[in-house]
């Protein structure tokens, strides 16, 4: 039998478990209650389906946290500051305005060099100079070059055919 710190009660813990709109949470609670009552970890491992480890740690770390350490604990991680901040979509679309260093045209390499300086990072994906590009509604396809013997538009004007002269 598994030793179960009382940070609460028996009684408690059943109310919570019942009571819990969250699964993850309820199916921890649950599981600790079902210690509490003095169940194996072998028993409560085949009663709910979870591997006696995870048990075993899910308990120590309840013993040790107390109530805050049951449920899914991954939703208070945060989420990651986003790269592609609107502030810095501003400066992209003025700094495009200009050529890029090295002449030629902007590419996603090229957007992403960028981004990595103003960022100050040693480096930032390609992907997500791309993902800026297309933020900003910018698109790297150039025209397609005209030929230099093509006819003119007057050239071209005469050489159409007109219902009327077909007939």
């Amino acid at each position: 039998m598994a030793h179960v710190v009382d940070h609460l009660s028996v009684a408690e813990l059943e109310q919570r478990y019942r009571d819990c709109a969250d699964g993850c949470a309820a199916r921890h609670d649950q599981l600790i209650w079902l210690l509490a009552r003095g169940h194996t970890v072998i028993e409560a491992s085949a009663l709910m389906s979870f591997v006696p480890r995870w048990i075993e740690e899910l308990l120590a770390r309840y013993n040790l946290l107390g109530e805050v350490a049951l449920g899914d604990l991954r939703r208070h991680n945060g989420a990651p500051r986003r790269l592609l901040t609107p502030e810095l979509l501003d400066r992209l679309q003025v700094r495009l305005r200009e050529p890029p260093p090295d002449g030629g045209v902007w590419s996603s390499g090229k957007v992403a060099a960028w981004m990595a300086s103003e960022l100050g990072r040693e480096k930032v994906a390609v992907q997500r100079g791309w993902d800026a590009l297309r933020a900003i509604g910018w698109s790297v396809q150039a025209p397609r070059p005209s030929n230099p013997n093509a006819a003119s538009a007057a050239d071209q004007a005469a050489y159409k055919k007109t219902g009327a002269d077909r007939r």
